[in-house]
């Protein structure tokens, strides 16, 4: 039996061990794997794939049931994370755009936690996305033959390391989906995905690759314990985006941005447990653009005003956020833009281009053979309403119960019992746009013109009301999407302002007045020679639909074959006219122009091969 002095003795012991864990630097090891969202993680309840190591991290720690990405697609979800802003912020949110950002105003989440003593690795993926400052630079262990960049640091150094796991990427589901190691017949297919046996092969190949990468965060566990590391690390598992089978990756629709998010937190620092104990789950909302301002806090580092994210771990923690913002705007040679606002269930959408259909012809995408084999069975009229629409132009704005419809297939925006939700998310979205400086709200190329023609970055552009009156421009998108014939009067008389922004929104919504934009041919015809290209496009393709296309392709032959200076919206511009556009698109293959675009064939080489030239 313990004397008293003992047992007192003992109770401060386990006093001091408990303020020593408070106050010692945590270890913090990051897993990212690639592509997948909540759908290919068992312990959510997906069934195509089995990720046991996943799912043993879940019951020792905390799985968070509404962790969203803010991008859904790589490179502006990474510069989200190494910056922690949003992307829309800074103007780095188009793919592999790389636009440069004031990096005295800006700084990296791992130079911070260097600065608190951290040693810091990320062998593996970085793609930030930002221009001005090599990728690596901010990492103590930047790549070699280490994988586990925790192995490099000093003796007793806390460290944060992150390890990428690739083995899931979309890359994984291109090339032959014969023979796939898993069986088709037992996949559970996404419900706008036609049931065909390809597509059936695609997902069970991509499901082997899923499970090839739980492997992977298994061998990262097993390292950690080798090392003796497990119980002093905290440990965060979480993909990078949603995806991969198409109109997931890359789409602001819950299979592109809801993601697996698990945390284990090892028993001597429990005080900053989530929830009551392991194996349990965590309601609140986390945003990709939380994490790096959480990982600050819980390592005691610098946290800049610049972080736009909420802390929703530890000593720190901040009130849970009331809602997740995304955006999406061009992906390689794709244009589009898109604003998403949703909470825990309810999701809005806002379409900032809906002539263009979400499912275009994208090189990268169409490499695997379910994409190509989706699109031939809509091109042979066999797709239905829902198997179809991501073919098809879309409404300005979406509005999915997520509960119901994960598969955001059933679009509630005119539902009467919804309008005060929806009333609610445009308004927070709105607010939300302007607190952050949207940068998105002019076509990418006259952002970086306007941006370089004032010697700044977009990020300081977009802060200069003078230069970038965002409130205008979201009231003029705002009356452009609404596709009502009253505001025909006010768009013809932005036909004329001096701001090409403005008539760049008056042009859209001219465009979306279909036949009744008639009245304003004049304008139209005009535009034809506007300073800004992106208006003579638009102009062009609307004098076309209403039946006066002489000059219009006119307009367009001089772009195409003269040069403009947005090759890529020309492009596209071209693709969504279609028919009335291929003589033009002939010619320019006749004459030697470029069949290549990124990632394979371009937009033009595309037209070129449906039409056999």
């Amino acid at each position: 039996m313990l004397s008293a002095a003992a047992g007192t003795a003992g109770l401060l012991v386990g006093r001091s061990a408990f303020a020593e864990a408070e106050t010692k630097k945590p270890n913090i090891l990051w897993i990212t794997s690639e592509d997948n969202g909540i759908s290919w993680v068992s312990c959510y309840g997906g069934t195509n794939a089995q990720t046991p190591a996943i799912d043993q991290l879940a019951r020792e720690g905390f799985r968070y049931k509404h962790c969203f990405d803010n991008a859904a697609v790589c490179a502006p979800t990474r510069s989200c994370w190494i910056t922690g802003m949003y992307a829309i912020s800074n103007g780095t949110q188009p793919m592999r755009s790389r636009n440069k950002i004031p990096h005295d105003k800006i700084r990296y989440y791992p130079d911070l936690l260097t600065k608190a003593g951290y040693h810091t690795s990320n062998p593996g993926k970085t793609d930030y996305n930002i221009g001005g400052r090599n990728d690596k630079d901010c990492w103590d262990h930047k790549g070699g033959k280490e994988r586990y960049g925790w192995r490099t640091r000093k003796a007793g150094q806390p460290f944060f390391a992150v390890v990428n796991l690739g083995d899931s990427h979309e890359s994984r589901a291109h090339g032959s989906v014969d023979n796939p190691p898993k069986d088709p017949a037992k996949m559970k297919l996404f419900s706008y995905h036609p049931d065909l046996p390809v597509i059936r092969k695609n997902y069970a190949k991509y499901a082997a690759a899923v499970e090839r990468m739980d492997g992977k965060v298994k061998d990262t566990l097993e390292a950690l314990k080798q090392d003796g590391l497990y119980e002093d690390t905290i440990i965060i598992y979480n993909s990078d985006h949603g995806g991969v089978m198409a109109r997931s990756k890359r789409f602001l629709y819950s299979s592109g941005v809801h993601c697996p998010l698990v945390i284990r937190i090892p028993e001597k620092l429990k005080h900053l447990y989530p929830a009551a104990r392991p194996g349990m789950t965590v309601d609140r909302i986390v945003s990709f653009v939380d994490m790096p301002k959480t990982w600050l806090s819980l390592a005691g580092a610098e946290i800049p005003d610049t972080f736009q994210g909420t802390i929703f771990l530890g000593k720190g923690t901040e009130p849970a956020p009331k809602y997740h913002l995304g955006f999406r705007e061009r992906t390689d040679e794709r244009l589009d833009n898109v604003r998403m606002i949703r909470d825990e269930r309810f999701a809005y959408h806002k379409n900032y281009m809906p002539f263009a259909p979400a499912g275009q012809h994208l090189a990268y995408l169409w490499k695997a053979q379910a994409t190509a084999a989706w699109e031939q069975h809509h091109r042979e009229g066999k797709t239905n309403e829902i198997t179809g629409r991501f073919f098809r132009p879309r409404a300005s704005e979406e509005f999915y119960d997520n509960e119901a419809d994960f598969d955001n297939v059933h679009n509630l925006i005119d539902r009467a019992e919804h309008q005060q939700k929806i009333a609610e998310l445009k308004k927070a979205l709105r607010r939300w746009q302007l607190e952050l400086f949207d940068s998105g709200l002019l076509p990418e190329k006259m952002r970086e013109r306007r941006a370089a023609a004032n010697g700044l970055t977009i990020y300081e552009m977009v802060r200069d009301k003078k230069l970038y009156p965002l409130e205008a421009y979201l009231n003029a998108a705002d009356l452009a999407l609404a596709r009502d014939r009253r505001n025909l009067d006010a768009f013809v008389k932005w036909m004329s302002h001096k701001d090409e922004g403005m008539r760049w929104w008056a042009i859209v919504g001219l465009h979306l007045l279909e036949k009744d934009a008639a009245p304003a041919a004049g304008a139209l015809d005009k535009a034809l020679k506007d300073e800004s290209h992106e208006v003579r496009m638009m102009a062009a393709w609307i004098l076309v639909k209403l039946g006066k296309a002489e000059r219009a392709l006119a307009c367009l032959d001089e772009l195409l074959f003269s040069g403009t200076t947005n090759k890529d919206m020309l492009h596209n511009v071209l693709d969504w006219m279609g028919e009335p556009a291929l003589p033009l698109v002939k010619k320019f293959i006749e004459k030697g122009g470029t069949r290549k675009g990124r990632y394979g064939i371009g937009i033009l080489g595309r037209i070129a091969q449906l039409n056999g030239w």
